[in-house]
């Protein structure tokens, strides 16, 4: 991973990187989407119009927020894995990343349902509606209920590397090494503890984005 993400990289490559990684994270779980779906992929299959809204939508919504959240990730692992002999502890990163990820997730989100409103007519071309709908949105993406949760779990890719790359080396240079922790992680075999932890720490972002949302909508309902 460091090969393809490092901080001296120059910037058209690292940004290539991270948008063929986002592919490669957004398109199984785009299929994985459509089985799931009952009747979904025939439609898409006979139906032109509804295809092309449907891949209109995932390269103006889905393909932009998966790249924005996941570039600033990686580019918080190749800051990580650059400091990594500095004595401060890399957990600081994760103060970073989680609050980062729920922030740009939903304003991306807002931003372009706001201008699909405007330029595709989206929403009934209701500008207003398209913000409304943001937040009970997001809080169904988190049980991949729609094509949100699509994007939501395409970050993974991206938080994987950094998370277990900061646990790691945090437990090993002691400067986040909790002792219930580390008995907890030293118990499974090789990376498995860090990888479980960074799950964990996922799934953390999906519990504040979904509490994010859900304070938009209950926000919304005193507007209205």
């Amino acid at each position: 991973m460091e090969k393809y993400f490092n901080i001296n990289m120059p910037f058209l490559r690292f940004a290539r990187n991270t948008l063929v990684v986002s592919c490669l994270g957004l398109i199984p779980l785009l299929l994985f989407y459509i089985a799931l779906t009952p009747g979904f992929g025939a439609m898409l299959l006979d139906n032109g119009p509804a295809f092309s809204r449907f891949f209109r939508q995932v390269v103006t919504n889905g393909l932009p927020v998966v790249f924005a959240v996941n570039y600033v990730s990686f580019f918080l692992y190749a800051v990580s894995v650059a400091k990594q002999r500095e004595e401060a502890a890399p957990a600081r990163v994760l103060l970073i990343d989680l609050p980062a990820r729920v922030i740009i997730f939903v304003l991306l989100h807002a931003v372009i349902y706001f201008i699909s409103a405007d330029w595709f007519g989206s929403f009934g071309g209701d500008r207003w509606l398209a913000l409304q709908v943001v937040g009970p949105t997001l809080i169904r993406s988190a049980f991949f209920e729609n094509i949100s949760g699509v994007y939501l779990y395409a970050t993974l890719v991206s938080a994987l590397p950094l998370y277990v790359t900061v646990i790691d080396r945090s437990l090993e240079k002691g400067t986040w090494r909790p002792e219930w922790l580390c008995g907890l992680v030293y118990k499974l075999p090789g990376k498995l503890g860090p990888i479980v932890l960074a799950l964990v720490l996922f799934a953390v972002f999906t519990l504040a984005l979904t509490g994010a949302a859900a304070v938009i909508v209950k926000l919304q309902s005193t507007w209205i």
